[in-house]
């Protein structure tokens, strides 16, 4: 087990350049296997989940190239195997496979994914849409063989707002016969970066980040190279450490308006930032923080996977605040070991309430899933004293070289094996 060890109480300053998305690169890179020649991927950040589709990658017999944030993928030998159980359940966006091997070939065998323990994820509009386009779905234990004689265009409107079912439905449609139309789609920025992606490689995908998308399927997708955007999810977590504990800390390589929800939230509670072409610098200026109200909603809203560490600057600013999860049920795990820190939290309803300011001190605590192991960072760089996080490889899998990058501002952080 991988335990995360903080000194707290330190300023930060100076400058963190934030990696290529997480989430997109999860989809990018099961996209990549559509091609009939190879994709060329850079910007990929390198944590755990990219290693976990690369396994995968290698059972299907995809050769993979990888050096500094850049991947090669060539699907040219590839082999149409099961996914095995001991791989998908490592990640949730494994799933991405079935869209893109039922695309590839109209048949797909692989065990329900895994990932963090947030809450019930079903994939019901995933296998919704692939039916929709003709595929005969069977259900063998935790097992799924997905089979269509051919795939066929289909107008498909979504019951929930799912960035996975759209980007899967998205995957399986490239290539079938016709036009496929996705009602009530999601509009994350990921999203567009795949879709982007299809396009370079001789996809006809129109309406990216809007609730309507439409695919006309093509025979054919060549080569191509593409660029990952900045990852949002830890742009908007620097941001938020750079408001408990920054002085004037520059995150640089951000794209502003994919966090405008979150910028906006500061604002309100009173801190106050410089926000360029591409970097957001939280700025030390004293100023009283106070409470306010957070509920989480798709994109553009507020993204449930900042509630967690947003949640953390909330115990230091005056008075009441509320956050109200509306997206998964089990997302406050993290409140236990805020309140063993000494923060003031209580949870009903789907409604986390902070009343501030409180001092922290550290402890032992847990990263019981990625985004709440962030909170614990955050946490921990504000506590009195040593905090300890342990199941740190949750943080692992989606923030690059966390520690390595927050120690070149001045943190006094380590990560042990135990």
């Amino acid at each position: 087990m991988k335990v995360i060890e903080i000194e707290g109480g330190r300023k930060l300053s100076g400058s963190i350049r934030v990696s290529g998305s997480k989430n997109a690169t999860l989809a990018l890179i099961p996209a990549a296997i559509l091609t009939d020649e190879e994709a060329t991927i850079c910007n990929i950040p390198e944590i755990t989940d990219t290693d976990a589709l690369c396994d995968i990658l290698a059972d299907l017999n995809v050769k993979v190239n990888r050096s500094t944030e850049s991947m090669v993928i060539n699907p040219k030998d590839m082999k149409n195997v099961v996914i095995a159980e001991e791989h998908s359940n490592k990640l949730r966006a494994s799933y991405y496979f079935m869209g893109a091997l039922l695309g590839r070939y109209n048949k797909a065998e692989m065990y329900f994914p895994g990932g963090c323990s947030i809450g019930a994820r079903p994939i019901d509009q995933h296998l919704k849409g692939f039916e929709a386009l003709g595929a005969k779905i069977t259900n063998e234990g935790n097992k799924y063989i997905l089979e269509a004689k051919e795939l066929k265009g289909a107008n498909i409107y979504l019951d929930v707002v799912s960035v996975g079912a759209t980007i899967n439905i998205i995957l399986a449609a490239v290539r079938a016969k016709g036009i496929t139309t996705i009602e009530n789609a999601a509009k994350e920025p990921e999203i567009v970066c795949v879709s982007t992606f299809l396009n370079n490689m001789g996809a006809k995908i129109t309406g990216a980040g809007t609730s309507t998308i439409k695919i006309e399927g093509v025979d054919h997708l060549h080569k191509c190279f593409y660029e990952v955007v900045p990852d949002r999810i830890e742009a908007a977590t620097y941001i938020v450490i750079g408001a408990l504990c920054g002085d004037n800390l520059k995150v640089d390589n951000v794209i502003p308006e994919h966090i405008d929800a979150m910028l906006s939230k500061l604002e309100e509670v009173g801190v106050e930032t410089e926000v360029g072409v591409d970097y957001v610098t939280v700025l030390n200026t004293n100023k009283e923080l106070k409470g306010t109200k957070i509920k989480t909603a798709v994109y553009p809203g507020f993204v449930t996977d900042m509630q967690q560490p947003f949640t953390v600057l909330l115990t230091q600013v005056n008075g009441k605040s509320t956050v109200t999860e509306t997206i998964f049920e089990n997302r406050f795990k993290h409140v236990q070991y805020l309140n063993a820190l000494g923060a003031n939290i209580t949870v009903e309803n789907q409604t986390a309430t902070i009343i501030g300011p409180t001092k922290l001190k550290g402890t032992e605590v847990a990263a019981t899933d990625l985004r709440a192991g962030a909170a614990m960072v955050a946490a921990g760089l504000i506590a009195e004293g040593k905090t300890t996080i342990t199941n740190a490889e949750h943080i692992l899998r989606g923030y690059e070289q966390i520690v390595e990058k927050l120690t070149s501002v001045g943190a006094k952080i380590k990560i042990l094996e135990v």
